[in-house]
């Protein structure tokens, strides 16, 4: 990756070899390693076992986790929020787990409306819960630096299932938690 890192700044019309260009090809290098670590993180070793049977049958809600990725047809970041909520059915997660999975998903080249599905399906694949709600709000810099030049934009994308899905009731009491 270092050099194309190299033949990249050739191509846009630098000298790789001047003083503050000599180590970017292996800083760059490491920094899309680190970027895209979701590509070599296995989701089963990341949630660790921390799945334990539980009687609770209410709402589960870790909102405001704050996440970067990178956009798949720009390599620009795009980065914000995670709201994630689940309705118990025998099983809860730890929460720090929720995180956990965020971050594998969105530490690869990604799309917003994909990353919002992979986190949800992850989570009804290991709980089989009763609902799964995700919504992701994000800013991208492929919309602020590029293109339309907008820098208030928020993208917000949502996957609900099960009970989420087929309850309004029950998807608008998730919104409303996940807006407070």
């Amino acid at each position: 990756m270092q050099e194309l890192i190299r033949e990249m700044l050739v191509k846009l019309g630098e000298d790789p070899d001047r003083e503050g260009l000599r180590r970017t090809p292996v800083r760059v290098d490491e920094s899309m390693r680190f970027l895209t670590r979701g590509y070599s993180q296995d989701i089963d070793a990341e949630i660790n076992g921390a799945v334990f049977e539980s009687d609770n049958r209410e709402m589960v809600i870790v909102r405001d986790i704050d996440f970067y990725s990178m956009c798949e047809h720009h390599l620009l970041p795009f980065f914000g929020r995670a709201h994630v909520a689940y309705i118990p059915n025998g099983k809860i997660i730890g929460l720090s787990k929720l995180a956990r999975i965020v971050d594998v998903y969105a530490r690869r080249l990604q799309v917003q409306e994909n990353l919002t599905t992979q986190i949800a399906r992850c989570l009804e694949e290991h709980l089989e819960p009763r609902g799964v709600a995700v919504v992701l709000r994000a800013q991208h810099l492929c919309m602020m630096m590029r293109g339309v030049q907008k820098q208030n934009c928020l993208t917000v994308t949502s996957e609900m299932l099960g009970g989420f899905r087929t309850h309004p009731s029950t998807r608008m009491e998730v919104l409303e938690l996940f807006r407070e």
